[in-house]
């Protein structure tokens, strides 16, 4: 039976996700004023000598993505060709407008609208970074925003896979073209295929492998029970440590630029509302059923702000200017997410019901 009509509810932790993202930015700032020689010694540990792939972010970051990976059943992809528009609508704002619109906000708002607050290297910093972050579509949150508006959870796995699939291939070239027309600065590709290997590459095959094994040895109920449910508290401690660690990192940007950090924020919450609507009004044009057209809107608006942190503190480092543009975007990511599943349930009714099998 469907309980679709009974309220969602988030746990405790995603309940007060934002909450916890401001206490790790006090706790992250405090150590980063009151223990700065840790803190640089932390910050100093790289992946060889000018790798700028910090250790210890690197690790933490695995922590979360290896789980999530671990969740992606790359052979539920086959099953898309019986109702291929909404990914097909998924993937054309993921990648052929979200990048781009986000590339054109970043130039108009940071080197001309704000262009008497922020020096000319700081703007081509937060451009960078914006450019970063609406490359890499959301992975792990997005089976949050499908579960807050009843999205049909087979379907979200595949578009979420796929997206996996396509950043191996155009991450990192999409964030070289871009960065490079709408800034001054120069992407080192190596560095940036260096990043996609180690956050995206690696992980997904561990995970795949990890799945098919545990899976094929133990049952899909024994693996979803142990397996993950073993990694969900480490995946959260990992995030809230990574989180503590960027604040850290960026203490005397927060505290010197503060005001910045409401300016980065408009162009991202300007971006976002437009690649969700526009997604959300495709979806309704092609006639896509509300529990595939939800979750595709909210991919689409949401981040993969895990790569895309350590993408831009591995190409311009952690105190960078395209690091805090990053951060600010997991500041605003999910009170502006919960936004979006409150307005995607009121609508519900726009769309027709689904049938029962594309609920399957």
């Amino acid at each position: 039976m469907s309980d679709a009509g009974a309220p969602r509810r988030l746990n405790f932790f995603e309940r007060y996700l934002t909450l916890w993202v401001g206490l790790c930015m006090v706790v992250g700032v405090a150590l980063g004023k009151l223990l700065p020689g840790a803190t640089d010694a932390i910050r100093k540990l790289e992946f060889g000598e000018g790798s700028q792939i910090n250790v210890a972010i690197a690790l933490l970051i695995w922590l979360m993505v290896y789980p999530m990976m671990l969740k992606i059943d790359l052979t539920s992809i086959l099953g898309v060709r019986k109702k291929p528009k909404g990914l097909l609508v998924t993937l054309f704002v993921n990648w052929l407008v979200k990048p781009f619109s986000m590339a054109f906000l970043a130039w108009l708002f940071f080197k001309h609208v704000f262009s008497g607050l922020i020096s000319p290297a700081l703007a081509d910093q937060y451009i960078a970074g914006a450019i970063i972050l609406a490359a890499a579509p959301c992975t792990a949150m997005v089976f949050v925003w499908s579960y807050l508006t009843d999205g049909d959870p087979a379907y979200t796995l595949v578009q979420v896979s796929v997206n996996d699939l396509i950043m191996l291939v155009l991450f990192a070239p999409i964030v070289t073209l871009l960065v490079s027309g709408a800034s001054n600065l120069t992407v080192p590709f190596k560095v940036l295929v260096t990043s996609v290997v180690a956050f995206i590459v690696i992980p997904l095959a561990l995970g795949s492998l990890s799945r098919a094994l545990l899976v094929r040895t133990k049952g899909i109920e024994w693996f979803e029970k142990h397996t993950l449910a073993f990694f969900r508290p480490i995946t959260v401690l990992a995030l809230l440590a990574t989180l503590i660690l960027i604040f850290a990192f960026q203490s005397d940007n927060l505290l010197t630029h503060w005001l910045h950090v409401v300016l980065i924020a408009i162009p991202l919450l300007i971006q976002v509302y437009f690649n969700s609507g526009l997604t959300y009004g495709l979806m309704k044009l092609l006639k896509v059923p509300h529990n595939v057209a939800a979750p595709g809107a909210l991919i689409g608006a949401s981040n993969f702000f895990e790569l895309a942190v350590a993408t831009a503190i591995a190409l311009f480092g952690p105190g960078s200017g395209a690091a805090l543009a990053t951060v600010v975007g997991v500041l605003v990511e999910v009170p502006v997410m919960l936004s979006g599943c409150a307005a995607c349930n009121r609508t519900r009714g726009w769309f027709d019901p689904a049938p029962e099998a594309a609920r399957a």
